[in-house]
């Protein structure tokens, strides 16, 4: 390659492939057709080069991101030399590097002058994909035949002919038919446009100069990486998580983390129990995004966002057969938030023991719920996942709170709640509540950011409600010595009731409301960060007045008395409190 790359040409290209993805996420967003696409933004957009390595990831879903890199070299290597201009791949498939079956992936390989240069490529959450369960959750699976539609590497256009055949077989086996369509052509425009700004670079620059700056900027994300990894004291070290029972009777389960740092060069081990026959078992690809966003987290790297950064990363997941490294035919629909928040942790925590100036809190892990039935002002059916069910608050730092809302941990953010009326305008519902929960955040020095509770109503209609995830049993883990002194209060929960009754689920099911009854899904909040009882006394008035604390959280939580009366300080009770605690922990 004899382009040389100057710094103004590197910084407009880079320029044009980060707004060639933004006009990608812009796409989806506005030519979607479910509220999982439209409002929720359940979608991840990346561009790769023709190794094919990915040169540029969206601010999207870490659950998406991180197995897109193996997912498109499966693809690639799938096809092999049957791959045409014009061609567009369709794929979602966990046994092919897939995250799971509902996140399913286009990939359009980007021709110039004959010549294979790019892939755009879209990934997107279905609102279904078939099998017994609308919306694909089945806690009941036993295996992965009984969880939805698997659809190995197919093209869905060959040299530019749409394979009507091919897509109708998989939209007749969906359910919302005219949603699934709709998010299907969204993304065939992403990526579409993905390709059209790619190719306009190559027309302003030539082949070989992009080449020469993309290659630039992966050795740029390369250094980074290796510098912080040289920063690290050589040696082992180990973090472990557990993974809450949710329902499915196995009893907790713990995942293990060995990360080795040698100079410049990072290994990390991943232990799990065996796979079993319930949904949460995480094939390859899957887990290969719980590993990344955990370092992702320690590292805290500025962009660029590519595969160089994992070029001093080797992964290691353990002997195939198990929780974190499943193969066929493990049942695994949950995997994206269960347990693939949990090992997140446990490789972020390992980390941390190497480096504890980065420690960070946890952020909420997913505890959500889909929804179907039949609307009766159409007499059609629809089925949506509730992506606003799953927000929850993100971790505290060393320097400030988690924020409100943001979670879960498998998202890190990238989510949108979307508006309520636009909800109830979509589906025959009647969205009740929408907001933070008191004394969920995790206590600390530092507080846990507050999770949510929504809380919706069927009109006219059974609505059948699944719920997904954890965070129901064990709190969300804190950092540096933060400790919860409420507990109940900060772990998510679903809640069904009506008729002057009231019943509360902390495992996975699926429950069938009526008209005249709601149901609640509660959300964990973030972990907190320090000692509570070094939070500043104004801190907690403060979290007080917003309705973010309790009196009974702000006392138990951290040592400070308010008088119920008018909301004041007692300041002779909160200096007891206080010299309790701190004699307590000497």
């Amino acid at each position: 390659m004899t382009a040389t790359v100057d710094p103004i040409t590197l910084a407009v290209v880079r320029g044009a492939l980060e707004t060639a993805q933004r006009e990608m996420t812009l796409t989806l967003e506005k030519t979607g057709r479910s509220s999982v696409f439209n409002l929720a933004h359940d979608y991840s957009n990346a561009l790769f080069d023709h190794f094919p390595e990915m040169i540029l990831q969206g601010q999207d879903i870490p659950i998406h991101l991180g197995s897109l890199i193996p997912a498109m070299k499966c693809v690639a290597e799938y096809f092999g030399d049957d791959i045409q201009e014009g061609d567009v791949i369709y794929h979602n498939d966990p046994a092919y590097k897939g995250s799971h079956i509902l996140d399913c992936c286009m990939y359009k390989p980007v021709f110039y002058q004959g010549e294979l240069v790019f892939w755009s490529v879209c990934k997107g959450h279905l609102t279904d994909i078939g099998g017994p369960v609308p919306a694909g959750y089945n806690p009941d699976a036993k295996e992965i035949y009984a969880e939805g539609l698997r659809i190995p590497p197919v093209k869905l256009w060959e040299r530019g002919k749409r394979r009507e055949d091919v897509i109708n077989l998989l939209l007749t086996n969906m359910r919302a038919r005219r949603d699934q369509e709709g998010d299907i052509n969204a993304q065939y425009g992403a990526c579409r446009v993905g390709e059209r700004n790619m190719i306009a670079l190559l027309d302003k620059y030539g082949v070989d100069t992009v080449k020469a700056c993309i290659a630039e900027l992966k050795n740029a994300a390369d250094q980074q990486m290796r510098s912080l990894v040289r920063s690290v004291p050589d040696g082992e070290y180990l973090g472990s998580a557990l993974l809450e029972d949710a329902g499915h009777g196995f009893g907790e389960m713990e995942i293990t983390a060995k990360v080795t740092v040698q100079g410049d060069n990072l290994h990390i081990e991943v232990q799990s129990p065996p796979q079993i026959p319930y949904f949460i078992n995480s094939y390859e690809g899957n887990s290969m995004s719980g590993v990344y966003l955990g370092l992702m987290m320690f590292a805290q790297l500025p962009p660029p966002y590519n595969e160089g950064l994992y070029r001093c990363v080797t992964v290691d997941l353990g002997a195939k057969g198990t929780l974190c490294n499943a193969q066929e035919p493990a049942p695994h629909v949950n995997c994206t938030t269960t347990p693939m928040e949990t090992l997140t942790d446990a490789v972020r925590m390992a980390l941390e023991k190497a480096a504890p100036e980065r420690v960070t809190a946890s952020w909420g892990h997913a505890s959500g719920i889909n929804i179907a039935g039949i609307d009766p002002r159409s007499d059609e059916q629809y089925v949506t996942m509730v992506l606003a069910s799953i927000i929850s608050g993100a971790g505290a730092t060393q320097v400030m709170d988690g924020w409100h809302a943001c979670g879960p941990l498998s998202c890190f953010g990238a989510l949108s709640s979307g508006d309520i009326e636009l909800l109830e305008y979509a589906y025959p519902i009647i969205i009740h509540r929408y907001g933070l929960v008191q004394d969920s955040g995790g206590a600390g020095y530092h507080r846990g950011g507050s999770g949510t509770a929504w809380e919706v109503e069927p009109i006219g209609h059974e609505m059948t409600v699944i719920a997904f995830g954890e965070g129901r049993q064990i709190p969300t883990m804190g950092a540096a010595g933060a400790k919860n002194g409420l507990q109940d209060e900060k772990l998510g929960r679903l809640v069904v009731s009506g008729n002057g009754k009231e019943q509360v689920y902390r495992a996975n099911t699926i429950v069938t409301i009526n008209p005249g009854e709601r149901v609640t899904n509660v959300n964990p909040g973030g972990g907190g960060y320090g000692d509570p009882f070094s939070r500043t006394i104004d801190a907690v008035l403060e979290d007080y007045r917003n309705g973010l604390v309790s009196l009974k959280g702000a006392e138990l939580e951290y040592g400070v008395a308010i008088r119920p009366q008018d909301g004041s300080l007692d300041e002779a009770q909160t200096a007891r409190l206080r010299e309790q605690a701190h004699r307590h922990s000497a």
